[in-house]
Parts: C-alpha cells; structure tokens; sequence
C-alpha cells in the first residue's frame, strides 16, 4: 500500500507572492479546503509543506504555502505532484478505494474463474471502467457499476465480477 497519495499536479506559478496554480487529481477538488500539510518528492529529497491559504479559480486550486513568500522560492515545484500522506487523505466511505490499493487486485468472476489482474481504473465521464490483464495479457474491460463488480475483499486482495452476456465478446 502507498503511503503517498497524488492530490494534483503544480502546473505553475500564480503570481508573484508564492502561490501556485494546482490542476486536481482528486475527485472532489473541494478536499483543498481541509488541506493543512503536503509533501512534493524531487529527485534528491522529499519536502514536506504547509498549507497557508487556498482559493479555486476555473478549474484549478490556488495554494499558498507557509514560508514560501515569492515567486522564486516557489518556481522549483512546477510540474511536480503534489502529494498527501495516507494520514492527511480525506477518509474514504464504504465501498470507496483509492485507485493505488486497487491496481494489482487479483480479478475472479462470481462462478469462481479467475480473469487476471487489475491493471488500471480507466475514469469515463459516466463510469469508471476497470482495466484487467489475463495470463497471457489479453485486457478485459469492466464497467464499474453494481451489475458487473460484486465485491472488493482488500484483505484478500480480490476484486469479485460478474461478466454480462456479451461483455467478454465486446472485449475481443
């Protein structure tokens, strides 16, 4: 299990004070407000930071943060991901996963076959679809709905389907 998960993605500066411009990765970009300690990993070292303010403006979060107080001190976390530890993630509901702890789930249909193995969460405009690899890496294609995904067993690390008639034939 990841112990760092992505919030977003610093796409630039905002400004001449420290702020910067954040596109979200999460799916409710509204979590920001809560937000009071980050982290953004480089290639030498991991920095740990503060969340002093933060505002939306269209699409993106405006975050500022604490001892950052211009634009050149700020300009070195463009286009770096901006990351939460597990402890500082808003907590999931019942029957929610963050896509990380789904990859590598191993795949069985509700008869007992065993598919493959999770490999991406595809996020549709209506759905997500789950991505799985068989044996011999042909992908399968599962719509997330109640009709085709029965469980989630975290500590067994299955995820149990049930294929509708013809779902294995639109995959070919």
């Amino acid at each position: 299990m990841e112990n760092l998960l992505r919030v977003g993605v610093i796409t630039s500066t905002h400004g001449i004070r420290g702020e910067v411009k954040v596109f979200p990765t999460t799916d409710d970009p509204q979590r920001f407000k809560k937000l009071k300690h980050c982290v953004i990993e480089t290639r030498r070292e991991r920095i740990e930071l503060e969340v002093e303010s933060v505002k939306f403006f269209k699409q993106y979060v405006i975050l500022k943060f604490k001892d950052y107080d211009n634009i050149n001190d700020i300009e070195q976390f463009v286009k770096k991901d901006l990351m939460v530890t597990r402890d500082n993630a808003v907590k999931c509901e019942p029957g929610e996963y963050f896509i990380c702890d789904l990859i590598g789930l191993k795949v069985v249909t509700d008869t007992g076959e065993q598919l493959g193995t999770l490999t991406e969460v595809l996020e549709t405009g209506a759905n997500n679809v789950y991505e799985v690899t068989t044996e011999d890496n042909k992908v399968i294609l599962i719509p997330v709905i109640d009709q085709c995904i029965l469980a989630h067993d975290m500590q067994a690390g299955t995820v149990t389907v049930h294929l509708l008639d013809g779902l294995l034939d639109l995959n070919n």
